[in-house]
């Protein structure tokens, strides 16, 4: 009997982080969707909930999208009244996104089940082991 050969993608690094990706998010999406956002939107505010306004474009390299999508996006956004659009200050050319209060509140408790839904994953881990794992993600995302 001929053992099997092992396939690429079962150790493909990038394979690895979108299951990973997948496995984490899959059931906290509904949660997303059910709020009436997409996982963008999601992301946006979710990145400016508790933070300062972020130009388009640092706000698109956050929430890993392309700039004129996040352009689009933002305006839309800004339409519900989740995010308002300011003038930098530095440069007229450039516009910063923040969240407002009612994206704030709308956002507030989807944050507050990701920490949880975070929570029940890591604990599969240990916490030496989900400590590591953020260290280690952290190093990937620098290069």
């Amino acid at each position: 009997m001929s053992a099997v050969a092992e396939r690429f993608v079962d150790q493909d690094l990038g394979h690895l982080l979108a299951q990973a990706h997948h496995a984490v998010y899959r059931e906290f999406d509904e949660h997303v969707r059910a709020a009436g956002l997409s996982p963008v939107e999601w992301r946006v505010l979710a990145t400016l909930h508790d933070g300062e306004p972020l130009t388009v474009s640092e706000l698109a390299r956050q929430v890993l999208s392309k700039q004129p999508t996040v352009t689009k996006l933002a305006q839309r956004m800004a339409d519900q009244g989740w995010v308002v659009l300011l003038a930098d200050p530095d440069d007229q050319r450039r516009t910063r996104v923040g969240a407002t209060a009612a994206g704030r509140r709308l956002v507030r408790p989807l944050v507050q089940e990701a920490r949880e839904h975070e929570a029940r994953i890591l604990q599969a881990l240990g916490a030496g082991e989900a400590r590591v794992l953020r260290r280690l993600l952290g190093k990937l995302t620098e290069l």
